[in-house]
């Protein structure tokens, strides 16, 4: 099928590309960029006044299935990613089971294309069952589509069973994603440990279970040369561990959550439980170390670091509810607020949601480079609409945005040339 996408402003960062133009696709692919009137036959998707670009990369989603489909399905929430402009996204390896078997990242692959909403990229467990014991089989997880290899916040039984993983990951040429927490420091917490922590009665993680735990990280990836990737950094001292990394040469690269740029611990007051995250919200002070260093190109990517769940995950006294926010619905209308905040200009918001977190994937995606894949959004970053049950796609509602108005909106998606969204339908 052929496509038109006419009159809308191209905002395509890895070709630094920012202008009002045409853009046709067939065999699933772009074929020409600028006016071809000599292309009758193609079906117009009329984009006067609204974004175009490549289709989002999400570095951090938890996929409910299989194991937890009382969180949602495989279904649901890459139907939720393609409601919000998400073509790729890389899901987490604490399903149950876990992703350390070449069948179970296989299953979530299948059951994705059986979806066809969007591409999933499954992340494996660095070590069986992520009980930090024993080694992951890593090459038959990248054999089987894995794109890294991460133990999330799960311990390991020493820094040894570490270093055996960083060695074997980088034989293998397997990039590590990390989430860097001592957990010794941690000390079951469940917010970040500071003034409202202590008004609350609530066990604080200080700083330092990141920064203690990430310099370590550093200095075994130094040793192994094992490529690095640090997601959901929460901590303006962790920006500088990673700025010093990069400046000695280091493989590392690193990403944020969108909450972590717009949110800080003020947020748990009067123990909202929609708010509970892990890493916890901090301080105004590490929020604004995170801005400088998405500013800096410090941090690669913002990631939604979505995580579903059923209301009753969210409805225990504070510390016993489930960490985690649902986030793939409010992305990009959170992301824009950066925009409008002047934090951001709209062409690196879209870098950072697009070419950045496709190349730590190492995704052939985030471009629209004439030949490459037709994966694209097309949003209206005006549209304001209200956050409520109705208006999410995700199964996941445990949001703190819940009842909010937040401006901008997708109008359509389109992966490999197929339109997959259409708000109009």
């Amino acid at each position: 099928m052929k496509l038109c996408i006419r009159g809308g402003r191209l905002i395509d960062p890895a070709n630094q590309v920012d202008t009002i133009t045409d853009i046709h696709i067939s065999d699933g692919k772009v074929r020409h960029i600028g006016n071809d009137s000599s292309d009758t036959s193609a079906h117009i998707i009329n984009a006067e006044g609204l974004i175009v670009c490549p289709g989002f990369v999400d570095l951090s989603v938890s996929l409910p299935e299989p194991g937890k489909q009382q969180k949602g399905s495989i279904f649901s929430e890459t139907r939720a990613a393609a409601a919000n402009g998400i073509t790729s996204l890389c899901c987490q390896p604490d399903t149950a089971p876990v992703v350390d078997s070449a069948s179970v990242a296989t299953l979530i692959q299948d059951l994705a294309l059986q979806s066809g909403f969007c591409n999933v990229w499954p992340i494996g467990a660095l070590t069986k069952g992520l009980l930090g014991t024993q080694l992951s089989e890593m090459g038959a997880l990248k054999d089987a589509g894995c794109i890294g290899m991460s133990n999330l916040r799960a311990p390991f039984e020493n820094s040894r069973v570490l270093l055996r993983c960083l060695e074997y990951a980088a034989s293998y040429n397997v990039t590590v994603f990390f989430n860097a927490v001592e957990h010794a420091l941690a000390n079951d917490g469940c917010v970040h440990e500071g003034s409202f922590a202590t008004r609350l009665g609530l066990k604080g993680i200080p700083e330092t279970a990141e920064t203690v735990a990430l310099t370590r990280d550093l200095l075994l990836i130094e040793q192994t040369g094992v490529r690095a990737h640090f997601g959901q950094l929460s901590c303006a001292r962790s920006v500088e561990l990673i700025a010093d990394a990069q400046a000695k040469g280091l493989p590392v690269t690193a990403d944020v959550c969108i909450h972590h740029l717009l949110a800080t611990d003020d947020s748990i007051q009067g123990f909202n439980s929609l708010s509970h995250i892990q890493p916890p919200l901090r301080t105004e002070t590490d929020r604004q170390g995170l801005i400088k260093g998405v500013q800096a190109g410090v941090i690669n990517a913002i990631c939604s670091h979505h995580q579903p769940h059923e209301m009753a995950a969210k409805m225990a006294p504070f510390e016993a509810t489930e960490p985690g926010i649902s986030s793939l619905d409010t992305l990009l209308s959170q992301g824009l607020q950066l925009v409008k905040d002047k934090t951001l200009e709209l062409p690196q918001l879209i870098a950072l949601l697009t070419t950045g977190p496709a190349q730590v994937a190492q995704l052939n995606a985030g471009s629209l480079s004439v030949g490459a894949m037709a994966d694209m959004c097309i949003f209206d970053p005006n549209e304001h609409w209200q956050v409520s049950p109705a208006t999410l796609k995700s199964n996941g509602h445990n949001t703190p945005l819940m009842g909010k108005s937040l401006q901008g909106r997708v109008r359509h998606t389109l992966l490999a040339g197929r339109q997959v969204f259409s708000a109009s339908e």
